[in-house]
């Protein structure tokens, strides 16, 4: 009885790592895939390209943060 409680604990706090883990990796790259993107067209020589991305990307993320506000 007691095995079958410590198996079901640990599935459950496993779950919730693999939870918390995925959680954390979205965020990250979410924050890293506009970074990269401009990176990439800079270093392809699409610098006229660069410039609307990071204005695009400003907006978006301040309308992400006042939203949460």
């Amino acid at each position: 009885m007691l095995t079958i409680i410590f198996a079901v604990a640990l599935i459950w706090i496993a779950g919730k790592m693999l939870a918390i883990g995925l959680r954390v990796a979205w965020g990250v790259a979410k924050t890293l895939l506009p970074l990269l993107l401009v990176i990439g067209l800079v270093y392809i020589g699409l610098i006229y390209l660069t410039f609307p991305a990071l204005i695009i990307f400003g907006v978006v993320i301040l309308l992400r943060c006042f939203a949460k506000a």
